[in-house]
């Protein structure tokens, strides 16, 4: 990296820094976009800009000045580069934000419900005014267990005192406070208003929950806003002896995170950790393994598909099975129609005189419904189709419930062969956000994952890209859509509907299925 304000190259190995001279072949480049940086500086005040054009060169402070001042007024946004993962450039930036940011002193009053009648209120950062603060993160300290970050927008928070948590209407015994330097925790008096502290051993604060100081000085902050997970992993241990411990670890962890959902899909029984992108989630496992001692493996989470029926069909079910003693007798006639989608799963009986006796009719339905969850193409549920039971006969000694499910199954099995089945799967609404130069790869890469393209929203610079997909081809859009844009799009996703495969994309689905069962 090179600093064009100090004019210094900036080498990194491994975690130390070295400062040296800009390279040669950098040298011009370097100075392109300095004369550049320095004309912008100087055009955010009078006196810079009068030295500035008189020729003279503007020192290190005044350029640092000239950007404070016109990051402020929001007409300089000061770009750096680096590398979280590797631990590049990050300190470079928390300089930047030192000196380019607002302080708390610099930004307008805050606004806020005063309750109990939410009269909107403005707090200004004044620490002789009764405290409001928020907490913004929680995480597991090693040491010291649930450790409490907070900020104190008006007042201060003291140390061995008590607060008043509005989000969740009780009282809090606060213990010694710290101020958070790095991973050093100062013991302090008490944080003031504009300053970020900490606190261990909250047991009712959660992340974004308003604490005041006491129930007749409630104000209540907006609620922190976390966007929507955008790339999804199912886990496993390593170990089998570790799923307890994972499941503590991930608890943990979310209860730290909040933009990390976890949830235990009913179908695949697969545990579905949901982050902000593959980063992120790498993160998460890393942390999963030093923490809490919990190897884990990631993969790709199942789609779930559906199957459905396109034609309706009258199909004949019979079981019959002679052995010593009482045999087995069970005939069944079923009507199978498809219906709307969304429209799940009706069951009807039409028996006339008794053709199928009533206590018999049950497992009928019983029956059916077991077979639709095995599937017919590839083995995913069955959705939205009727069946009607409309004629059958039975055995006075022989007929059973057992007998009657299994005519059942066997006759909805076979109708569904004859009755064009089909595979359904997920499609998914997407909002996707990005430059403009981008926007033709984009939506050309779109295309090509068969989606469609609803509409263009011009944002600015950039383009919001209104599309629809199917899920199984956005299971990695996170990682797609960041090399695509270098970074720089967003997107959301939310289900809208279920739709029928293409004949191929069946055929390979049905492939897949049958292959991994075969390995199982």
């Amino acid at each position: 990296l090179v600093d064009l304000i100090t004019q210094k190259a900036l080498f990194f190995e491994n975690d130390t820094v070295k400062e040296g001279p800009i390279p040669e072949e950098l040298q011009e480049l370097v100075e392109i976009h300095r004369e550049k940086m320095v004309e912008a500086a100087a055009e955010t005040d009078d006196e810079l800009t009068i030295k500035y054009l008189e020729g003279e060169e503007l020192t290190q402070e005044e350029i640092v000045q000239g950007l404070r001042q016109g990051t402020l007024a929001g007409k300089i946004f000061p770009v750096l580069c680096g590398s979280a993962v590797l631990n590049k450039g990050a300190s470079q930036l928390l300089d930047a934000m030192v000196n380019y940011l607002p302080s708390p002193l610099d930004r307008p009053a805050v606004k806020a419900e005063a309750l109990p009648d939410n009269d909107e209120v403005m707090l200004e950062c004044d620490n002789q005014q009764p405290l409001v603060a928020q907490a913004f993160k929680t995480v597991a300290d090693p040491f010291v267990g649930k450790l409490t970050y907070f900020r104190v927008y008006r007042g201060q928070l003291s140390s061995d005192g008590n607060v008043y948590n509005v989000n969740r209407e009780k009282s809090e015994r606060v213990g010694q406070v710290f101020i958070p330097r790095g991973k050093v925790q100062i013991p302090a008096e008490a944080v003031i208003a504009g300053d970020i502290g900490a606190v261990a051993k909250l047991q009712e604060t959660s992340t974004g929950d308003t604490l005041c100081l006491d129930k007749d000085n409630c104000v209540l902050l907006p609620a922190l806003e976390f966007l929507e997970p955008s790339y999804s992993v199912a886990l496993t241990a390593k170990s089998k002896g570790d799923e307890d411990k994972l499941s503590t670890g991930l608890s943990r962890l979310m209860e730290e995170d909040p933009t990390l959902t976890l949830r235990k899909d009913a179908e695949s029984r697969e545990l579905i950790v949901s982050g902000m992108g593959d980063v992120h989630i790498d993160v998460m496992v890393d942390r999963l393994k030093r923490k809490f001692g919990v190897e884990v493996l990631t993969a790709t989470p199942s789609v779930p598909y559906r199957e459905t029926l396109r034609k309706p069909v009258r199909i004949e079910g019979r079981h019959k099975k002679q052995t010593g003693g009482h045999g087995q007798f069970g005939h069944v006639w079923l009507e199978m129609e498809p219906l709307p989608e969304g429209g799940g799963f009706v069951f009807e009986e039409k028996i006339f005189g008794g053709a199928v006796p009533k206590q018999y009719i049950p497992a009928v339905e019983k029956g059916v419904r077991e077979a639709m969850e095995e599937g017919i193409v590839a083995g995913f549920p069955v959705v939205d189709i009727k069946v009607t039971l409309v004629d059958g006969s039975f055995h006075p000694v022989d007929s059973s419930e057992m007998a009657f499910k299994i005519a059942a199954s066997l006759a909805f099995k076979k109708g569904a062969e004859e009755a064009r089945p089909a595979i359904l799967e997920p499609v998914m609404n997407l909002e996707v956000t990005v430059p403009d130069s981008f926007m033709g790869d984009v939506m050309g890469d779109l295309n090509a994952k068969r989606g469609r393209i609803l509409g263009l929203e011009p944002q600015g610079s950039f383009q919001v890209i209104k599309a629809q997909a199917p899920l199984a081809e956005l299971l990695r859009y996170a990682i797609d859509l960041r090399s695509l844009t270098q970074g720089r799009g967003s997107f959301t996703m939310s289900f809208d509907h279920y739709e029928e495969v293409p004949a191929r994309t069946a055929e390979e689905i049905a492939a897949r299925v049958s292959k991994e069962k075969e390995q199982a």
